[in-house]
């Protein structure tokens, strides 16, 4: 237990860095020294004249000595302050500071200052405890109670000092409340590099790796002071302890600010509000957090929001991200979330980007087990709707939207774009795959767009893909495709009342494929039901299997046309049958979401490998890798999309013919989402349900606007006429 003791006036302001921690040759400044960058001709002592204009403005000091400042001092601007220890101070003049409708004369009063630097032009007025800090120039500190910083001071990042013990390192337990998957933060962590660290937790030597090369990667000495940047704002705040602060930062009314690193700069500026708590984590350049915030043991990625009393605890909240009004535990969140209501809950997930969780939406009950050892997993595009329960432990494909329901059990959803529902009256679980692509193309369509025009990040660290249709979701809808030949031929197989059990899962593929495509006749009135879908004994209902498996087939071919066609646009001298010739190879089956980053399993494993072996040794060397790899992405993904397109059309080589044909089919494809887009948003428009509220159709256009005039609308017109040019352009190759 802490206690009051009594020191000595020496101990008391002499104290800050214990001698055994000093090198031979030093002086308990040596640290300092290195933060700080002295003025154009240095320093100086205080005239005589000036000791005496201070004494007469009620300052005091424990020695006018060991207060030094640069060429122009005012000391008339210096009044009713407490000096301690040695102290610089930059340009002190007669002039202001504003900042928004804040306006402060420079110069330093009502203040307590003890063992600090502070740079030009800075207005520091009614600071109550402000220890070794050293500050930026063009600085605002205003009615702040305790800014101070210890000899230990990590920053939030997850490293130990000299002479602490292991015990005193401050871990992140995401995805796992047991903790099992911890990972350490530190200043410049991305999402990527939390995935990787979190979850392959049985490498033990890539744990032991990681650990090492984030301790080895910031400096263990004690003695560093705590940094403001310049153009900094803090006022009206009552603790500010062992936080770097970068440039350009507001920080108006926070509460407590504890062993943290908020990451600013005048393009990103970041900005902290009222009432806030931020103990222990990593805030990422360009974040909003305001009104009453707590997160502890957090990391924030760049450009993000917490707002409105929103809690995250234990968690990685990726770049482009918001949280407000509710609470999240334990997980590990990937760029381009969204979560706004008061009474949604998040826990021990992992949740993999460009998502949304509605009001209500409670994503990992612990009723379902004796252990809090449980974990959640969803894809991209993960959108549980209004009032949704979901228990541990559950998988669900890219794109999935769980309708309102209280699922009663774990789920494995292998199907991407599909809608979950579950019906209570007949006792099943609902699965309809390619939901999205089928019913609800104006959201899917406007998702690819807003995720990447929202990206308003200066520098991006973290690589992220946005569009929906890429090598993941394709792979999956690959898959899925197998699934409803495989169960469509068990159905059709039952419904004739022959045997199943005769046949091999490939000889079900085989007539799945024929059953599906197929009259449509064929199948309808079939009962398709999923398999290890739902942990319970109720049927799970695969709903409009026919449309869904050629709605998938649609996709891929959409996807494949489209980044061939795009490569084949901006690379003159190459043809179709040159990207035959490119790619003779097999199709990347597996892809690896690395924290928004998509790349091919056989990259992520030499990755480990190189950090395992010590080719890799830092951070930076990891995230110079990840760029590497990402300039390679868009060849990789034109290779995948070659070979998908071989796959669903299932063709060893594609004749001219074969190209023409599909080029074709690109171009319907293509109609059929602008005409999806278009009817989907048409609904609205023809609701009686949603016209209710107006007296009249002018009134109604007066707030939603024409139909036709909708700007997304016109942005796809647009987009399908610009396409379609490129197709028929590309035609023309076949004619030379």
């Amino acid at each position: 237990m802490e206690r009051v003791t009594v020191l000595s006036s020496d101990q008391l302001y002499n104290s800050f860095l214990d001698p055994k921690y000093i090198p031979s040759g030093e002086d308990k400044y040596y640290l300092r020294n290195t933060q700080v960058k002295a003025p154009e001709g240095g320093w100086r002592h205080l005239t005589s004249s000036e000791i005496e204009t201070l004494v007469k403005n009620d300052n005091t000091a424990m020695s006018w000595d060991t207060i030094l400042v640069s060429g122009e001092f005012d000391p008339q601007m210096v009044k009713n302050n407490k000096f301690y220890g040695f102290i610089r101070l930059g340009r002190i003049t007669s002039n202001g500071l504003q900042y928004h409708d804040l306006r402060l004369s420079c110069g330093i009063s009502n203040s307590s200052i003890h063992s600090c630097d502070i740079g030009d032009d800075c207005a520091i007025h009614n600071v109550h405890y402000l220890s070794h800090y050293i500050i930026g120039d063009r600085c605002m500190l205003f009615n702040i109670q305790e800014m101070s910083c210890t000899d230990h001071a990590k920053f939030g990042n997850g490293i130990i000092k000299e002479g602490e013990s292991e015990d005193v390192r401050v871990w992140l337990e995401p995805m796992n409340e047991t903790g099992c998957r911890k990972i350490l933060p530190f200043d410049g962590m991305i999402a990527a590099d939390a995935y990787m660290w979190a979850k392959f937790i049985d490498d033990r030597q890539l744990q032991d790796r990681l650990k090492s090369i984030t301790q080895n990667g910031f400096d263990s000495r004690r003695g560093f002071y705590g940094t403001i940047g310049y153009g900094c704002v803090i006022k009206n705040s009552l603790i500010v302890k062992d936080v770097k602060i970068g440039n350009c930062c507001y920080i108006k009314g926070a509460s407590k600010l504890k062993n943290i690193t908020i990451n600013s700069s005048d393009m990103e500026p970041s900005q902290i509000g009222e009432n806030v708590v931020l103990v222990n984590g990593i805030v990422g350049y360009g974040c909003r957090i305001f009104y009453s915030v707590i997160a502890v043991k957090f990391v924030l990625g760049s450009h993000s929001n917490l707002k409105y009393g929103a809690r995250l605890i234990n968690s990685f909240l990726g770049d482009n991200s918001t949280i407000s009004c509710c609470e999240v535990l334990n997980n590990l969140i990937f760029p381009a979330h969204e979560q706004h209501h008061n009474n949604s809950f998040l826990i021990a997930s992992v949740v993999k980007g460009q998502s949304n969780l509605a009001a209500g939406a409670t994503i990992g009950s612990n009723h379902n087990s004796r252990t809090n050892d449980n974990e959640i997993e969803a894809g991209r595009g993960f959108w549980p709707g209004l009032c949704t329960s979901v228990k541990h432990s559950c998988k669900f494909a890219s794109f999935t939207m769980l309708a309102k329901a209280a699922y009663p059990a774990e789920m494995i959803n292998p199907f991407p774009f599909a809608l979950i529902s579950n019906d209570e009256a007949h006792n099943e679980l609902h699965v309809m795959p390619a939901f999205l692509w089928m019913h609800n193309m104006f959201a899917m369509a406007r998702n690819n767009w807003k995720f990447a025009n929202r990206d308003t990040r200066v520098f991006k660290v973290q690589n992220i893909e946005f569009d929906a249709y890429a090598p993941d979701s394709m792979e999956e809808a690959i898959q899925a495709r197998k699934l409803l030949d495989r169960w469509t031929a068990k159905a059709w197989l039952l419904k004739q009342g022959k045997k199943v059990d005769g046949m091999t899962g490939d000889e079900l593929v085989e007539l799945g494929h024929d059953l599906l495509n197929g009259p449509e006749s064929e199948v309808s009135g079939l009962e398709v039901f999923g398999e290890n879908m739902e942990k319970s004994k109720r049927k799970v209902r695969i709903l409009k299997p026919y449309q869904a498996y050629h709605a998938y087939g649609d996709m891929i071919i959409y996807y494949s046309i489209r980044n061939i066609a795009a490569y084949l646009h901006e690379n003159h001298d190459k043809d179709f049958h040159s990207i035959s010739e490119m790619f003779d190879c097999e199709r990347k089956k597996v892809w690896f979401n690395l924290g928004g980053q998509l790349m091919s399993m056989d990259d992520l494993n030499q990755l480990i490998d190189d950090i395992k072996n010590g080719t890799i040794n830092t951070w930076k060397e990891i995230h110079h890798r990840y760029t590497e790899i990402w300039k390679r992405y868009p060849m990789d993904k034109l290779r995948h999309s070659y070979m998908s397109l071989k796959h669903v059309l299932r063709l060893v080589t594609l004749t001219d013919e074969d190209w023409i044909n599909v080029l074709n089919r690109s171009i319907e494809i293509q109609n059929y989402v602008l005409q999806q887009v278009y009817e989907t948003r048409k609904k609205d428009y023809e609701n009686i349900f949603r016209q209710v509220t107006f007296q009249s159709r002018e009134e109604m256009i007066a707030a939603w606007g024409e139909l036709d005039e909708n700007s997304f609308i016109k942005q796809q017109r647009q987009e399908t006429k610009e396409f379609i040019e490129k197709i028929q352009n590309l035609k023309k190759l076949f004619d030379r």
